[in-house]
């Protein structure tokens, strides 16, 4: 698998089901959400202002796309979870199984971030950012063309200690 391959695959509305282990805060969270992702062209104003952020060539860029999610957790009851995301993947030009994928808002941290993607030999995307106050590890893999699954890691900073752990099941809404 390759990113092209990842993003096509990833394109639809999902419904997904999150259950997070908070450590420092000694907390179980349940969050169910609903999440879209669209398909973006290279040349659509927020890709090329994000491959501006970070220096890239829009030319290199591939299957730019938009994430956007609203959700309710259990945790914060009376609150609607919801927010949107640019994001640009970056394939190295020599490994085609890895790259740089470039995004406008943070998984750990709501501000601009890149981070290192690459695919293991059963086809897990792995992605891992660092943040100026903590680092993330999220792997994705499919289950079938509409069942995914999503780990995620918040660790701190150094990356010695594990703050968050969470997994998603995620399942795509067909027509």
């Amino acid at each position: 698998m390759d990113i092209v391959d990842f993003v096509a695959q990833s394109i639809g509305h999902w419904r997904s089901q999150r259950s997070a282990h908070h450590l420092a805060f000694a907390h179980f969270e349940a969050v169910q959400s609903e999440i879209d992702i669209l398909s973006l062209s290279v040349d659509d104003p927020a890709v090329l202002a994000l491959c501006q952020t970070y220096g890239v060539d829009p030319q290199l860029a591939v299957s730019p796309f938009q994430m956007s999610w609203e959700g309710h957790s259990d945790w914060e009851d009376s609150e609607v979870i919801k927010g949107s995301c640019t994001l640009v993947p970056v394939p190295s030009p020599d490994q085609p199984q890895r790259g740089k994928l470039l995004r406008d808002q943070g998984y750990a941290e709501e501000i601009a971030a890149a981070g290192d993607y690459y695919f293991t030999n059963d086809d897990t995307f792995v992605l891992v950012t660092a943040y100026e106050r903590a680092a993330a590890e999220e792997k994705i893999w499919f289950v079938n063309p509409n069942v995914r699954c999503r780990v995620s890691l918040i660790k701190t900073s150094a990356g010695s200690g594990v703050v968050t752990a969470s997994f998603s099941s995620e399942i795509r809404q067909t027509p």
